[in-house]
């Protein structure tokens, strides 16, 4: 290849790792060529037709949100001009089986105060410490960590010996699950704030106290973006082709090809050949070590074999008009209706058996914005399951879920009209099919152990000229981190072509 001719580049998928991925190299002058195999960009950014409109039934707010105003920044744009995002008072609003509720803000003072009134002054003073322990956490690993490209075990050992007294709030030995119960003397708060474990796809009975931290990224604030989020990924993929990029959805891939250890380009299932000098995998990693794109990338993420799996969902996706009982519940965009027993639910997944008095998520879409919601309004509906490789798959999956989750929140006193059919239900056997190789998961590997954050998949890999990019991928899962991803295999890719 001549200096002059650009640096043919495919990406193969178009979640908000591989498009943050062509964003960046169209930018730099590459001729990049994002290919995937759904109808839309997004990925796991999905939505689903309804009655109102279109219904996220994917990741429904934004975080971090300076990790996207500086990659439009990057390339000399801003992120305003091309998505509203609207800022949420309301963080969510919990409900247990009691009767008790506690709506949290974006105002640390605001919540102390509302915790004094829910459970006491000796909880505001515990949540108050949370809250300092958990920014210096992030503080202390954001840099050596998450935006680094290789983390390493010896530079994040330096950086806690630079300041010693991270090591207790770590809790290195503990788990989110007994550090919060050891924390906070009302186990509601302890169940509230564990469930942010799940947000990385973990067990809060099984995943390390660290990761208690990302309560500070929500703190930090929460967006909706008008639209829903898929509006985010098409304003990236638009300014993606902007810059030059070609999108074509509806390309499957069928092999990535492989010339004397070297990726030189891919196959779709219609048998067409794209030439590449740099190809990047924007999917579960696992996908590549189960030669599931051919056997010339069977050395790669081979870690995926062997590690346990995150945890998947089972998600509604529908429109409908929510009653509510006199005493029922007010609903913000984020709701979260907790079970009776942590315990039992995650013990029950981690079995792979569905819990039969499960939490509940609902994202009511259309709170939260500049205008009161319609009559007919746009639901996400999320229960955590297990993955694939281990859960238990009944016949009757849908109608189980069905009885485990309506039935619930109309004790809660939340009924919707009409309730949503089986059609409305994803479910980890159908996440697989979307997402190949994945088991079923939404977030790669587990994040179960010490250690676990330092053994994901990094942008490169043994194969030269094969970049990988995603949530599956360092430094791991949510919106944020998946475009961070895109970020570190730019890098790499960038730094490598100027090495060639």
């Amino acid at each position: 290849m001549s200096a002059n001719e650009k640096t043919r580049t495919v990406i193969i998928g178009a979640g908000i790792g591989g498009l943050c991925c062509a964003l960046r190299l169209a930018h730099a002058g590459h001729a990049v060529t994002i290919l995937d195999r759904h109808a839309a960009p997004g990925g796991k950014m999905r939505t689903v037709p309804s009655p109102a409109g279109p219904v996220d039934a994917g990741p429904t707010v934004l975080t971090l949100r300076p990790v996207f105003e500086t990659l439009f920044a990057d390339v000399g744009a801003r992120l305003d001009d091309h998505v509203t995002l609207i800022a949420q008072d309301t963080l969510a609003r919990h409900f247990w089986p009691d009767g008790s509720s506690l709506t949290l803000t974006s105002d640390r003072a605001a919540n102390a105060e509302a915790i004094d009134a829910f459970a006491g002054p000796r909880a505001a003073d515990q949540f108050r410490r949370f809250c300092t322990d958990m920014q210096r956490l992030f503080t202390a690993f954001d840099a050596p960590m998450m935006r680094a490209p290789d983390p390493s075990l010896l530079a994040l050992t330096a950086r806690v010996m630079r300041d010693p007294g991270l090591i207790p709030i770590m809790a290195p030995l503990s788990t989110v699950a007994r550090d919060l119960r050891r924390r906070f003397s009302d186990p509601r708060l302890a169940q509230l704030f564990a469930r942010y474990a799940t947000y990385v796809g973990g067990h809060p009975l099984q995943t390390p106290a660290l990761l208690s931290l990302i309560w500070h990224a929500e703190e930090q604030g929460v967006w909706v973006v008008q639209g829903g989020m898929q509006a985010l990924a098409r304003a990236v993929a638009d300014l993606a082709q902007a810059k030059g990029a070609d999108l074509r959805l509806g390309a499957e891939v069928s092999r990535i090809e492989t010339t004397q250890g070297r990726a030189s380009g891919v196959t779709l299932l219609d048998g067409t050949r794209l030439p590449a000098d740099v190809v990047v995998f924007n999917g579960d990693p696992r996908a590549l070590a189960t030669c599931a794109l051919g056997t010339g990338t069977a050395h790669v993420a081979a870690q995926t074999l062997t590690t346990p799996r995150s945890l998947s969902a089972r998600v509604w996706a529908f429109a409908g008009t929510p009653q509510t009982a006199p005493d029922g519940p007010d609903l913000a965009h984020h709701n979260i209706f907790f079970a009776d027993d942590p315990d039992e639910e995650f013990t029950s997944i981690a079995a792979g058996d569905m819990p039969h008095d499960p939490s509940i998520y609902v994202c009511a879409q259309d709170r939260g914005q500049p205008t009161p919601p319609p009559y007919l309004e746009r639901f996400e509906i999320i229960l955590n399951a297990a993955p694939l490789t281990t859960a238990q798959r009944p016949e009757k999956e849908a109608q189980t879920c069905h009885q485990r989750t309506f039935p619930t929140l109309a004790r809660f006193g939340l009924t919707f009209s009409p309730e949503p059919g089986r059609d409305a239900l994803t479910t980890p056997s159908t996440f697989n099919r979307l997402f190949p190789a994945s088991a079923g998961s939404l977030y790669g590997q587990s994040p179960h152990g010490m250690t676990a954050s330092l053994k994901r998949p990094r942008a490169r890999t043994a194969v030269q000229g094969l970049y990988l990019a995603g949530g599956g991928t360092h430094p791991g899962a949510g919106v944020p981190m998946a475009a961070l991803s895109g970020q570190h295999a730019v890098a790499a890719i960038l730094k490598d072509r100027t090495s060639i």
